[in-house]
This record gives C-alpha cells, sequence and structure tokens, in this order.
C-alpha cells in the first residue's frame, strides 16, 4: 500500500509544479486526493441512486420494526463507508503523509477522522434533507452542493485535528 500511495503522490507531484507558486503543495494534494475521493463519491452515489435503489424506498424489517429510508438516504448510507476508507487512507498517506501503517498514531488517527467524517454526514443528511425534500431540488445536484460545505469543513478537521503534527499544536 506504501507504493501505491507513492505512485499517486509522484503524479500529483507532477501536476503541482505549474501551481507551485500559488498554492502550497499539502493544499494542492489535499484538493487532488479530496477531488478524487469526491468524484468517487458523486459517480457511486449516482450509480446507487439510479441502478441499484432505483429511486424506490429502501423498507427494512428490524426484528418487529418496519423501517422505511428515502431513496437519497439510502444511497449516502450504502456509498458512505466506501469513500470513508479511501477518503483516510489518501489523507494519511498521500497527503498529510504519516508514519507507517504500524504507527500506534493510526488508530487514534482513524477515531479522529471518523469523527471529522460524521459532522459532515450530518451535514450531508440534513442538506440532502433540506434541498431533496423541502427545496424540491434534484439529488445528485443537491449532493454536489452540500459537498462543497463538507470539503471546507473536511479539510481544517483533518489538517487541525486528525492530522495535525506537534508544529501545529
Amino acid at each position: 500500500m506504501n507504493k501505491l500511495a507513492q505512485i499517486i503522490t509522484r503524479i500529483i507531484d507532477f501536476f503541482y509544479r505549474p501551481f507551485a507558486k500559488w498554492i502550497p503543495e499539502q493544499v494542492f494534494r489535499y484538493a487532488a486526493c479530496g477531488g478524487g475521493n469526491m468524484v468517487l463519491d458523486w459517480v457511486l452515489y449516482f450509480l446507487v441512486y439510479n441502478f441499484v435503489i432505483g429511486h424506490e424506498i429502501v423498507k427494512l424489517s428490524i426484528v418487529n420494526y418496519q423501517l422505511s429510508i428515502t431513496p437519497h438516504i439510502a444511497s449516502l448510507c450504502i456509498v458512505f463507508p466506501i469513500t470513508l476508507v479511501t477518503g483516510f487512507w489518501l489523507q494519511k498517506y498521500v497527503t498529510f503523509q504519516t508514519p507507517k501503517p504500524e504507527n500506534p498514531q493510526t488508530l487514534r488517527q482513524l477515531g479522529r477522522y471518523i469523527l471529522i467524517v460524521a459532522v459532515n454526514l450530518a451535514i450531508n443528511y440534513f442538506g440532502l434533507k433540506l434541498c431533496v425534500e423541502t427545496l424540491g431540488w434534484y439529488p445528485t445536484p443537491s449532493k454536489m452542493l452540500i459537498t462543497v460545505v463538507t470539503v471546507i469543513v473536511s479539510y481544517m478537521g483533518q489538517k487541525y485535528y486528525t492530522f495535525r503534527t506537534k508544529k501545529q499544536v
């Protein structure tokens, strides 16, 4: 996995050169990794919403309780774990380049990452509820708009909380 992170970093750094005067390297890497993960999120969301769930209410039976989930929220629940894992890996090993996986900080960082992502999940959930159910907007563009907010929250949280270095403290 470390080799894959090095390859991805080299590719991103190749495209960074023309922007080096204006954008810090870490911000560029964050944008590239986050952008790639965001596109993966959008594509998976679109595919799940349109072809897996098919715009239908998802009905779950839990013990003796019937739970109905709207298709846009069910799609979010399916896609979320995938992009959680890919996002953590990219941010840890490409953007912030923290030490090897066996580093004891990895579990703490993962916990912090999940906390920041949980905040973003709440923003996504309530944002989708507002945009789709209250304002009547289409789900995929709504998801894209909400992503702009979560990108800002995520970068600040990851930089200053999850992957902070001793210099930042």
